[in-house]
């Protein structure tokens, strides 16, 4: 069942600078765009590389091994070499505090 946990202060997302969290055995990237707080799962789908150690641009976060690149809204993969999707989770800020819902 999921539940909500709470990954981190507003005030610490910079916009475009991936946040690596770990909740049990998911890492997940948190990303603040200018549009809302979106989170991913962390690890590319393509080869074993951290989602939140590469670049965000334009909604896009790209994995830093093979320039892969997932919408962060959607976790579509909009390039090869990934072809599979990355998961979502849903995100809300309550008082200050982001949660992800895993």
């Amino acid at each position: 069942m999921a539940a909500w946990h709470r990954v981190a202060n507003e005030d610490d997302l910079a916009e475009n600078m991936p946040l690596a969290v770990r909740i049990g055995d998911l890492s997940i990237a948190v990303v603040r765009l200018a549009d809302g707080i979106f989170a991913v799962n962390d690890i590319c789908t393509h080869e074993y590389a951290l989602l939140s150690d590469g670049y965000c641009e334009d909604g896009k976060l790209e994995c830093p091994l093979h320039q892969a690149c997932f919408d962060i809204r959607t976790g579509a993969a909009l390039n090869e070499p990934a072809e599979v999707p990355v998961a979502t989770y849903k995100v809300k800020v309550e008082a200050g505090a982001v949660f992800v819902e895993a």
